[in-house]
């Protein structure tokens, strides 16, 4: 007798490994990934100072750039390298750790953003 729930697809399998939870094909055939949209904004790179939810340490956040994951992640570690500090990449925004919004506004407007200071 069947149950009446249904997980309704694949539980378990070893045949091709680690299965993608979105579109259910294997991870190395996954199209769910690809299939990102840059978002388009306004063309305004934003950069702002936070120290909320970071235990008071401040943070230098990069947001609106319009560039695909990859080329957003290079242009996160040229910032890192040009700031000498670390950082990460995620969401679609960059974090440098540390205050470095000058730094950063320079290197962006040598790269031809327009760049604006946001956050006070």
């Amino acid at each position: 007798m069947k149950s009446k729930l249904s997980t309704g697809g694949l539980v378990y399998s070893t045949e091709a490994g680690r299965m993608c939870p979105t579109c259910r094909q294997p991870v190395a055939q996954c199209v769910c990934k690809q299939a990102t949209v840059v978002p388009a904004g306004d063309g305004v790179v934003r950069v702002s100072r936070e120290t909320k939810g970071r235990g008071g340490k401040a943070v230098t956040l990069v947001k609106g750039v319009a560039m695909e994951a990859q080329d957003l992640a290079a242009l996160g570690k040229q910032l890192k390298a040009a700031c000498g500090s670390g950082g990460t990449v995620k969401d679609g925004v960059i974090e440098i750790q540390g205050d470095h919004v000058e730094k950063v506004m320079a290197a962006l407007q040598a790269r031809g953003h327009t760049v604006k200071r946001a956050g006070g």
